[in-house]
């Protein structure tokens, strides 16, 4: 899976917008809270690190299985170190790709969540580096 080129984080402007108190029931529904707790930026919920917070917006679908498809944004943390199972951005020989991070008995692989793609084991000496660790994935809602 590719990705595009990472776009820095740029706050030019606040969009406080709207958030109700009352929680959204995804089983049986229930009745209507008429009140707003506050007013929510988007920025300030998902972003924590600023200067170290990217957007790349994701090719390709080798990432299908974590729910990461074509179209969808990530937004990536460069401050955070990578651990265990964590979601990825990396280069890999100069080609930017969104992978899970895996370290096991001290060898790392980069996998896919699609069966049809292979692990990336990377091998001392690989041209690879990882950019930030994905915090939060943007995609639209199906129609």
């Amino acid at each position: 899976m590719e990705i595009e080129q990472p776009v820095p984080l740029e706050r030019r402007t606040k969009m406080p917008l709207p958030l109700y108190a009352g929680r959204v029931e995804a089983g049986f529904p229930s009745p209507a809270d008429d009140h707003m707790e506050r007013m929510l930026d988007l920025n300030e919920e998902i972003v924590r690190n600023p200067a170290s917070t990217f957007f790349v917006r994701v090719q390709g679908h080798s990432m299908k299985d974590a729910g990461i498809h074509p179209g969808d944004i990530l937004v990536v943390d460069r401050s955070l170190s990578p651990m265990d199972r964590q979601i990825v951005v990396a280069m890999i020989n100069g080609d930017f790709t969104v992978k899970r991070f895996r370290k096991s008995k001290g060898i790392v692989f980069l996998e896919a969540e699609n069966p049809d793609f292979k692990a990336i084991e990377i091998s001392e000496g690989s041209d690879m580096t990882i950019w930030g660790v994905v915090s939060y994935i943007i995609h639209k809602a199906s129609s």
